[in-house]
């Protein structure tokens, strides 16, 4: 049964991210769908007066994005601090320290969704709807947007300008709206808590227990569909209001990964080569698949310290959904960025939470986030259009354009800075005694707890080994550091790259040009994604969870 679970996920996902795709391509598409969207735009230029068609450069277009992202932080951090006087607050909550407001804001901002927080014991409904909703439309719409940006400057020539930023926000909102809704709708449906009464206090049998209340289906609908992953309580989907039946849970599960594989087509459509996004999927598919593989022969496997011969890790996992569920779960959510969660990330055997964590450390790219787990793909096809460029004595060209210094040298600095923040930042938590205090295990899964906390956060996906208690000064500012860079150092870079190539006159395909949709560059850029992205992160692995398992397989307990 668990492999026919799988088979249906893995067949659902493959037929249906084409068809999305092409949906997707067609909402960019200026003679699709031009009366409706053209009339929208058309109010909201009356109305803001700006010129929604107006082609910006990449310079203009970066720091329009930026400024945007700056103004949803200085208001979603205002919320928090202020939301004590705001209304919807039923239980009466307090305002947020400014430390864990500041975490917070960056986080939904930059589409992390890391929380150091509980939802149901901090938020009020107001700043969870109003604040951290918002934010999880609109930092996925950056996302995409950026995405169909690098698209315009590789199919455009000798153009300044890669879109307006404005109408790329607005479509890409337009897109994930209705989505939203009919997922929210059916999550109801099966039972998911949607309303905005206070929490309900119920007694049984002597015991007092809080029952939490909330607008929670909107919010989570757009959680998973925007690979955000902030749950609305604090145990996410492993909570029964937020996942409460199997097929809420398959739903769920599926939304993570949707749009970020349907953007792989929609590039495929809008370069004019659906091969290419073709040969992008295969790559992805192919890292899916094996981190799937190693996490559930790892789960499956009982721990030798239990002197058993057989059996299944089920701590720390839902008996609802069991290890198959939980697992695929875990391994989607850290495929993309999403970071949402149906069991707990730290009770997953070594192995297991490995590949989670290297899932993370990869940069977010086997599949990744929405537009930008692409565009980070795309940071990783220039590196491989370049060396194989190397390999046949030619100048190395994507998609007809040439593959130049400054190309190569902004994928590197989009690879490598969040790289860098990662291990910089674990180093000093490692050797800093307030930040070892917030740890509840040592040895090799102390230091994995701490290694995944700043990958979670520089590579914007959001989950975490729970063993950390993270909501202190320290980790609050360093993390919200790391997210701020980890998300805007590849977003800039990608569109710098995207300016570059624009001006760039387009040429005719030739025999002598290495084919970027054959098998073999699949194999190639998977090749380069291991060796750029895991080989720079080996020994902090061979440290953490890798060290772990060869302990549990000798017996050793620390």
């Amino acid at each position: 049964m668990d492999w026919i679970e799988l088979l249906v996920y893995i067949v659902l996902l493959t037929v249906t991210a084409p068809l999305i795709g092409a949906m997707v391509a067609a909402v960019y598409d200026p003679m699709i769908l031009r009366r409706p969207i053209a009339v929208a735009e058309r109010w909201i230029s009356l109305i803001t007066r700006i010129d929604l068609k107006e082609s910006m450069g990449w310079r203009r277009y970066a720091l329009t994005a930026l400024l945007f992202n700056l103004v949803g932080l200085v208001v979603l951090l205002a919320m928090q601090l202020w939301q004590s006087g705001l209304p919807l607050n039923p239980a009466d909550k307090t305002g947020v320290p400014l430390d864990l407001a500041f975490n917070t804001a960056v986080s939904f901002v930059t589409n992390t969704n890391w929380q150091a927080y509980s939802g149901e014991d901090t938020m009020s409904y107001f700043v969870q709807t109003v604040g951290l909703g918002v934010q999880n439309f609109v930092s996925a719409a950056t996302g995409i947007a950026v995405l169909i940006a690098l698209i315009r400057g590789l199919r455009q020539g000798e153009s300044e300008g890669i879109g307006n930023f404005w109408s790329d926000l607005f479509r890409s909102v337009m897109l994930l709206l209705p989505v939203s809704f009919a997922l929210a709708i059916f999550l109801v449906s099966q039972g998911v808590v949607m309303n905005f009464d206070a929490p309900v206090t119920s007694v049984f049998d002597g015991f007092t227990q809080i029952l939490p209340q909330g607008p929670g289906a909107s919010q989570i609908a757009i959680k998973q569909l925007g690979t955000n992953g902030g749950g609305f309580f604090g145990v996410n989907s492993a909570h029964p209001y937020e996942n409460p039946t199997e097929l809420a849970n398959l739903a769920e599960s599926l939304s993570i990964l949707i749009f970020p594989a349907a953007l792989v087509f929609t590039f495929g459509r809008m370069i004019g080569d659906v091969r290419q996004g073709r040969a992008l999927f295969a790559a992805m598919m192919i890292l899916f698949l094996a981190g799937l593989g190693v996490s559930l022969l790892s789960e499956f496997q009982a721990n030798p310290a239990l002197g058993v011969q057989a059996g299944e890790m089920m701590e720390g996992k839902e008996t609802r959904f069991g290890i198959t569920q939980s697992v695929l779960w875990s391994v989607a959510t850290t495929a993309a960025s999403n970071g949402s969660v149906n069991a707990m990330h730290d009770s997953l055997s070594p192995l297991s939470g490995g590949v989670a964590l290297l899932n993370m450390l990869l940069g977010e790219i086997v599949f990744g986030g929405v537009g930008s787990g692409l565009y980070g793909m795309i940071l990783f096809v220039v590196l491989t259009v370049f060396m194989t460029g190397l390999m046949v004595g030619r100048s190395p060209e994507y998609l007809g354009k040439r593959i130049e210094a400054f190309e190569v040298k902004m994928a590197m600095i989009g690879v490598l800075v969040p790289a860098g923040v990662v291990l910089v930042l674990t180093g000093i938590a490692c050797i800093y005694e307030p930040a070892l205090q917030s740890l509840t295990n040592t040895g090799p899964h102390g230091f994995s707890e701490i290694l995944y906390a700043f990958a979670s956060g520089a590579n914007n996906n959001g989950s975490a080994f729970g063993g950390l208690a993270a909501n202190t000064p320290f980790y609050n500012y360093t993390i919200g550091g790391a997210m701020l860079v980890g998300r805007y150092a590849p977003m800039v870079t990608t569109l710098a790259i995207a300016g570059s190539l624009a001006r760039k006159r387009t040429a005719p395909p030739s025999s002598g040009v290495f084919p970027t949709h054959s098998p073999l560059f699949v194999l190639l850029l998977i090749g380069v994604i291991l060796i750029v992205g895991a080989l720079t992160f080996f020994p902090a692995l061979t440290l953490g969870p890798i060290l772990e398992h060869l302990l549990m397989q000798s017996g050793v307990t620390l």
